[in-house]
């Protein structure tokens, strides 16, 4: 309730920079293997995903689909982006269980299908808003590196390896590294 206003001004920053729905639903991967529809704030123009295929030449990341300079984000998402904004709308599927606030990151179907073995016991644990991955540092790892990383971090879960994994997060974002 006390994030509505705040909502409601970005929903209304989205609606006047480009047309298409506020909110951005995906198919990813979720604890144990199950799909859930993650949301975010919509930051790139309205069917993006069907303009992937044309970019993918570009592609800037080994197994994950990866653009610094993605021309499909609008103005607005940039600055979304840019302030890790676009993943708020991410709380409801944590108040629906489908995420959790720390976690391995929950990948994209066909992402998800690269991923294979002992990497796969990942999802024992749910996605998490922000991960392990996350808070390394500016790049992007290729997928492989990342499914480790999150393999470990589920592999030696902890309570107060989380409250690190959010602390680091918050200083990303006050520090606009993006996460």
């Amino acid at each position: 309730m006390l994030l509505a206003p705040f909502w409601a001004l970005v929903a209304l920053a989205i609606k006047l920079d480009s047309s298409g729905p506020v909110l951005f639903r995906q198919a990813r991967v979720g604890q144990d293997g199950r799909s859930f529809r993650m949301v975010k704030f919509r930051s790139m123009v309205d069917g993006a995903e069907g303009e992937r295929q044309a970019l993918e030449p570009r592609n800037e990341s080994d197994g994950l689909f990866k653009l610094s300079d993605d021309p499909r984000v609008t103005r607005v998402g940039r600055r979304l982006r840019a302030l890790s904004l676009d993943e708020l709308p991410q709380l409801i599927n944590v108040l629906r269980g489908e995420m959790s606030l720390v976690g391995p990151r929950p990948l994209v179907l066909d992402e998800d299908a690269l991923v294979e073995g002992w990497h796969r016991d990942r999802l024992q644990l749910p996605p998490g808003m922000t991960g392990p991955w996350q808070v390394l540092g500016p790049r992007r790892p290729p997928l492989q590196e990342m499914v480790k990383v999150d393999y470990l971090y589920a592999a030696t879960w902890s309570l107060w390896n989380d409250i690190k994994i959010l602390l680091r997060t918050f200083g990303h974002v006050l520090a606009r590294r993006g996460v």
